[in-house]
């Protein structure tokens, strides 16, 4: 397999040498150039061809963000990555950059030590959003455990499925512009609570639910400790803190935060959030599962369909990274497998108590990973 062709641009000397470096060391990846901004890397791509391109933000001439927007409108859909500060400024900017075309993002390195501590952040959150992003295998495997087997059938139900009182979301990667799909397409009067783990860290959450919620007619909000489940009001997961629910007896249900271990690598995760709704609606619930690396949810949907609900997951083709959606559906746990702009309807139809649709035209799945 040849190697990831990635091209770096930034306008720090500094920057540039951290991730060329450290890029460089993996044997699966080759820096084929560099620019300093913008024009400079617009310049550059007809001749270096990139599989992805890693981008800063603020640049001289032409920034990240104009330069995202310079690159899709020349209909290139070469994968890029943000490398945003961990600040509200650059929440926002990142967020910006994301709805102009963006596939990813990581965090720079803030408060290291050392160069050596730098790189390691870089290589952590770099290279494997690089893989999922150009189709790689994640971690060292045999070439033929790299193919994407197709998802199962949904295991039979043992009982009735029972009708949706809570909806519950999980995305990853792709997942801000994926949601900013979904949700404006659900009316106002849902008549469910939702409650939504997208894996971000902090500053990042607060910003994206307010964008959310400028763009939907539900009221969304980066959830906090103890609030009450209402319908029509979406509960987003705050970085670094699990969002589960909380059955409070005669009160009814709030959401709850914690900081348990990270699960599946992240906080918030999916799974822990999947399973208190299960257990507080006593499987009464309908769980989503958009686009995303990884395998975080899997699990949670697998106790959501013990136990009486519903899954819907993303298919392949409309998906950034068919990672989550995808761990999903090959287990056998989604009752249907759907393109994002068949979502919400799919969502409003089972919160209505209708039956899913024939599987023989909702189980297929495209080709893009």
């Amino acid at each position: 397999m040849n190697p990831i062709r990635v091209m770096v641009v930034d306008d720090s000397v500094v920057v540039r040498k951290i991730v060329t470096d450290v890029l460089s060391a993996d044997p699966g990846i080759e820096v084929v150039g560099t620019a300093v901004n913008g024009k400079v890397a617009l310049g550059k791509l007809p001749q270096l061809k990139p599989d992805l391109v890693t981008m800063d933000i603020e640049m001289p001439e032409m920034n990240g963000i104009e330069a995202v927007r310079a690159i899709r409108g020349t209909h290139d859909r070469v994968p890029i990555i943000m490398f945003s500060t961990l600040t509200e400024r650059g929440a926002t900017a990142t967020l910006d950059a994301l709805s102009a075309g963006a596939n990813d993002y990581v965090t720079k390195p803030a408060n290291v030590g050392s160069v050596a501590q730098s790189m390691e952040s870089v290589r952590e959150q770099l290279i494997p959003k690089i893989k999922a992003l150009t189709g790689r295998p994640v971690t060292p495997v045999r070439p033929a455990a790299a193919v994407v087997p197709p998802p199962r059938p949904a295991a039979p139900r043992t009982g009735p499925g029972k009708k949706p009182a809570v909806l519950v979301i999980g995305s990853s990667t792709g997942g801000p512009e994926a949601l900013a799909r979904v949700l404006p397409a659900l009316p106002a009067n849902l008549p469910v609570p939702v409650l939504l783990a997208q894996h971000m860290p902090p500053v990042f959450t607060r910003q994206f639910a307010q964008r959310l919620d400028r763009l939907s007619p539900l009221r969304v909000v980066e959830a906090v400790d103890g609030t009450p489940l209402l319908p029509g009001t979406v509960h987003l997961a705050p970085g670094d803190h699990h969002l589960v629910v909380r059955a409070n007896g005669r009160a009814g249900f709030t959401t709850a935060l914690n900081q348990n271990p990270p699960e599946n690598f992240c906080r918030p995760a999916v799974d822990p959030l999947f399973r208190s709704a299960v257990a507080a609606y006593d499987g009464a619930v309908l769980g989503v599962v958009l686009t995303g690396m990884g395998a975080d949810g899997r699990n949670g949907c697998g106790e959501i369909r013990n136990a009486g609900g519903t899954v819907v997951v993303q298919d392949q083709a409309t998906s950034v990274v068919w990672g989550m959606p995808g761990a999903v559906a090959q287990a056998g746990y989604a009752d249907e497998v759907l393109p994002l702009d068949r979502i919400a309807e799919a969502i409003q139809r089972h919160l209505a108590g209708a039956a899913p649709l024939n599987t023989g035209t909702t189980m297929a799945v495209g080709g893009r990973r």
